[in-house]
C-alpha cells in the first residue's frame, strides 16, 4: 500500500468536510490485506459504506444462530469465535487480532451465524452491510479472492483443532496450546485464565486446572494469578511426541480424552 495515503488525502481534498474520524478509518482500511488492490477512490467509497462501532470487553458481538448482519473489520482489540458443544461446553474456534475480518458466512451462502463472536478487549469494529459486501466483491473480484484465501487458512486451522480433539487427550491438547501461547508471548503467558484454556482445548475448567497442576508438579510450568511460565518446554514437547506414552504426567490416562 506504499503511497496510498497521499493519494487518499488528494481524493479527500476535493470533499467539503473531512473529519479526523474519516481519515483514521481510511488509514485503517488501507492497511487491511484484502483491500490492498483498491485505489484511493475505491477506499474512499468503501469508508462511506462502513459504520464504526465500539464493543466493550466481554460483550457479545453476535451469537450462534443469529441472522447475518454484515461483515466486521476489526480495527482495535481482539475477538474470539467460539462454538457450544454438549452440556454447554465452549470450544474456541479462533482469536482474531486487529486487521482481521469475521462474520463472513454470507460469502459462502450461509445466512445464520455458526459461532459466537465475543470481545476479549475493548474493541473497535468497522461494519459493512451484506449488500455492500456483495457490491464490493462484484466490482473487485480480487477482494473476493483474498477473502477466500483467508477463509481457506481458517478452515485448515479449524481442521487441525478438530484433529487434535479427536486424536489427543486433554494433557496433549493443553501442552500444544501452552507451547503455542508461550511462543507467541516469549514463554510467559499473561492474562489467560483456566477457563480460557479449557475453552481452547474443549475440556471442563476443573479438568484443565487438574492437568495444569500436574504440569506444575512435573516441572513443566509454574503457575501464578493469570500468569503461566513455561520452564520446561522440552517436557511439554515430549508429551506431544509420545515419548511418555499417551498418559498424563502422573502416569494415568488423560481425563476428558
Amino acid at each position: 500500500m506504499s503511497g496510498i495515503l497521499p493519494r487518499l488525502r488528494h481524493v479527500l481534498d476535493k470533499a467539503p468536510l473531512v473529519t479526523e474520524q474519516v481519515l483514521h478509518k481510511l488509514d485503517y482500511l488501507s492497511d487491511i490485506d484484502i483491500f490492498q488492490d483498491l485505489s484511493a477512490t475505491d477506499l474512499e467509497t468503501l469508508q462511506r459504506s462502513t459504520t464504526m462501532t465500539k464493543v466493550a470487553n466481554g460483550r457479545v458481538v453476535y451469537r450462534q444462530g443469529d441472522s447475518v448482519a454484515g461483515l466486521y473489520l476489526l480495527k482495535m482489540g481482539r475477538i474470539r469465535l467460539v462454538r457450544y458443544g454438549d452440556a454447554g461446553r465452549k470450544l474456541e474456534i479462533a482469536v482474531l487480532e486487529p486487521g482481521k475480518f469475521f462474520g463472513d458466512l454470507p460469502l459462502l451462502g450461509h445466512w445464520m451465524r455458526h459461532a459466537d463472536a465475543e470481545a476479549l478487549d475493548d474493541s473497535t469494529l468497522c461494519v459493512l452491510m451484506p449488500a455492500d459486501v456483495e457490491r464490493l466483491v462484484l466490482a473487485h473480484p480480487r477482494v473476493a479472492l483474498r477473502m477466500l484465501e483467508v477463509l481457506g487458512r481458517r478452515l485448515v486451522d479449524t481442521e487441525q483443532r478438530l484433529e487434535e480433539m479427536t486424536h489427543r487427550d486433554v494433557s496433549e491438547r493443553l501442552a500444544s496450546v501452552l507451547l503455542r501461547l508461550g511462543s507467541e508471548s516469549g514463554q510467559a503467558i499473561e492474562g489467560v485464565t483456566h477457563q480460557d484454556l479449557a475453552e481452547m482445548v474443549g475440556a471442563y475448567r476443573e479438568t484443565t486446572t487438574s492437568v495444569l497442576d500436574k504440569f506444575q508438579t512435573a516441572g513443566y510450568i509454574t503457575l501464578a494469578r493469570r500468569r503461566i511460565m513455561i520452564v520446561n518446554g522440552e517436557g511439554l514437547r515430549d508429551l506431544l511426541r509420545g515419548q511418555r506414552g499417551r498418559q498424563s504426567p502422573d502416569g494415568q490416562a488423560g481425563p476428558d480424552s
